[in-house]
């Protein structure tokens, strides 16, 4: 028993690596920009699909793939920016409407391009870390724990630390006033929307060997994001990480010890109970941060 729990705890720790990174761009672009991007899941999946195309067709090393994920979602959020949410910054609910239709582009050009079958790409590595007979830690998703562990630790130094960190906060706590002390908003949306759809990115690039890859992997995805930014409190990234810490725990012991669809509902009543008892979430606040 003791064996099983320390299997599903590693599991845990894992799903919350990669469920963080995409939780935290989101969070991330809302806060500077206040759109909420439903094509974020679609930005996972695109980093998924250039692994798929460079690692397995191009036979790129890895990490070189994983790199090229992060950089081509990223751009692509900058082309959303550009495009979508520039022209829309003063109605929100316009940009939300062209993030759905930005979303089912990307799913139609994934379906065009490599077909909607799930793609099961070979994995970076075979070698298992074994801390016994049945507790046992894939190297691929010891890459995962990692990734997110210094790419968080980064974007944390990144904010708190340095001058265009400080202006991404500024301007996500007073735009107006942000803007009347001379930082340019339009640039604090383009690197928040390259930050958070890189994080996306390199979440699906990783993962990309651990999955099945199709057109459609963001949807549960961008659920999962949602629910973990509403309990950890809209606009706030410690709250997105603690509560994709929490969300993975109960998901994945739930799943393990019953399955998986009552594990799903038990993460939706935990959304609706945080959203009860503090609307504003865990670590939100009544004001956009």
């Amino acid at each position: 028993m003791l064996e099983l729990l320390a299997q599903t705890g590693l599991n845990a720790v894992y799903a919350a690596s990669y469920i963080s990174l995409i939780a935290v761009g989101l969070v991330l672009i809302f806060g500077v920009m206040g759109v909420i991007n439903f094509a974020h899941g679609e930005l996972y999946m695109a980093g998924a699909y250039t692994v798929v195309l460079m690692y397995t067709d191009f036979q790129v090393p890895f990490f070189l793939a994983v790199a090229m994920g992060l950089i081509f979602v990223g751009c692509l959020g900058l082309a959303m920016e550009r495009a979508l949410f520039r022209p829309l910054r003063d109605n929100p609910l316009g940009g939300l409407v062209a993030s759905i239709g930005f979303l089912m582009i990307l799913q139609a050009v994934a379906a065009m391009g490599f077909g909607v079958r799930m793609e099961h790409i070979a994995p970076v590595t075979q070698a298992v870390i074994e801390f016994s007979d049945r507790v046992r830690l894939p190297v691929a998703r010891l890459y995962v724990i990692i990734a997110a562990v210094v790419l968080l630790t980064a974007l944390w130094l990144f904010l708190k630390k340095t001058r265009f960190g400080w202006a991404l906060r500024a301007a996500a706590q007073d735009p107006e006033a942000a803007a009347l002390q001379g930082i340019s908003i339009k640039q604090t949306a383009r690197i928040a929307m390259f930050i958070g759809a890189g994080l996306a990115g390199i979440a699906g690039a990783l993962t990309a060997p651990l999955v099945s890859v199709n057109p459609h992997m963001g949807h549960s995805v961008i659920i999962t994001a949602f629910i973990v930014i509403i309990v950890g409190g809209v606009g706030s990234l410690e709250g997105a990480v603690v509560a994709s810490v929490a969300y993975a725990i109960i998901h994945t012991f739930v799943t393990t010890f019953y399955d998986g669809v009552i594990a799903d509902i038990v993460g939706l009543s935990l959304m609706l109970l945080v959203l009860i008892v503090k609307p504003t979430g865990l670590f939100g606040s009544a004001d956009r941060a």
